[in-house]
């Protein structure tokens, strides 16, 4: 049986190499939705692969969604069991896990993070398109330090530490995606109270809104605003969709609460969602008149 090779950029749709262009959480679901494919095109059910690996069915289901690491054995088993018996296709598969089983540039904010937002950092990170809708902060991805900062404290800078410092490093490490060569496109949408919440103090804000004024004139970033008059309509919190280029890589939507967050990725989950942002971008001020906003804001602190 021939196996679908995961690192085959053609495979991806549009040329994007999974390989190189996605980090160890992509890989890993990458990897276990081509296992997916190769066990059901075998006609296995679940059980009896999860049997073959001294396993159980949930531990397939689990290995095939990409939520736990792979061990080398059960997947040369599992390449065994579906009839993947090509030296070259298996060590294709064994090399897969071998990355996908590598730490992030963020395995050592580890501490600083719980479990579900460090998916979240994974899978942002091979994001081909991030959609965000903000009501209360401007976007970790568009932050400065101060402002970072800002938030870390509570808005008590007597209360900085180690610890703060680090967080303020991770946020402004996870932007680095932005500049890259194969960095993905970013549209945020804010509401109109976010530019007048003085997270900070005055010059703090000063400054924020003076990045964002940069930040509109990069080629990848899109930034619009939604007036008061029009604001709480199309969206009730803040949410933000990512967009992978990989079609192994379903899009989901990611929205955080006081302790966890929520992963939708459900097809109709989906298209709701990517209704509330067409109205989202016509609610909002168009990009131009976005920034003339941010200046005036700016110029009025």
């Amino acid at each position: 049986m021939a196996a679908i090779d995961p690192t085959n950029s053609s495979e991806s749709g549009n040329g994007r190499s999974v390989e190189h262009g996605a980090g160890p959480t992509a890989r890993r679901i990458v990897l276990g939705s081509q296992l997916r494919r190769l066990r059901e095109a075998a006609e296995i059910t679940r059980a009896d692969a999860g049997y073959a690996i001294r396993g159980s069915e949930s531990k397939i289901s689990r290995l095939e969604l990409g939520r736990v690491s792979f061990k080398e054995r059960d997947v040369a088993d599992l390449l065994s069991l579906y009839g993947v018996d090509d030296p070259r296709e298996r060590e294709v598969f064994l090399d897969m896990v071998k990355r996908s089983n590598e730490p992030g540039w963020w395995h050592r904010y580890t501490d600083l993070m719980p479990d579900w937002f460090q998916d979240y950092v994974g899978l942002e990170e091979s994001a081909s398109r991030i959609q965000t809708y903000e009501a209360q902060f401007v976007p970790g991805l568009l932050q400065t330090e101060d402002y970072a900062r800002a938030i870390a404290t509570r808005g008590r800078p007597e209360a900085a530490s180690d610890v703060v410092e680090r967080r303020v490093r991770l946020r402004m490490k996870r932007q680095e995606l932005l500049t890259r060569a194969n960095s993905p496109r970013l549209w945020a949408v804010l509401d109109e109270s976010v530019l007048h919440r003085p997270i900070g103090g005055k010059e703090v804000m000063r400054a924020q809104l003076k990045r964002l004024i940069e930040y509109t004139k990069r080629p990848n970033i899109t930034i619009q605003v939604v007036p008061f008059d029009l604001s709480g309509y199309a969206a009730e919190g803040s949410f933000t969709m990512l967009r992978f280029a990989e079609p192994e890589l379903p899009n989901l939507v990611y929205i955080e609460h006081l302790t966890g967050a929520l992963y939708l990725d459900k097809r109709q989950e989906i298209e709701q969602y990517s209704r509330v942002v067409d109205r989202l971008m016509v609610d909002a001020e168009t990009p131009e008149r976005t920034r003339r906003s941010l200046n005036e804001v700016m110029d009025a602190l």
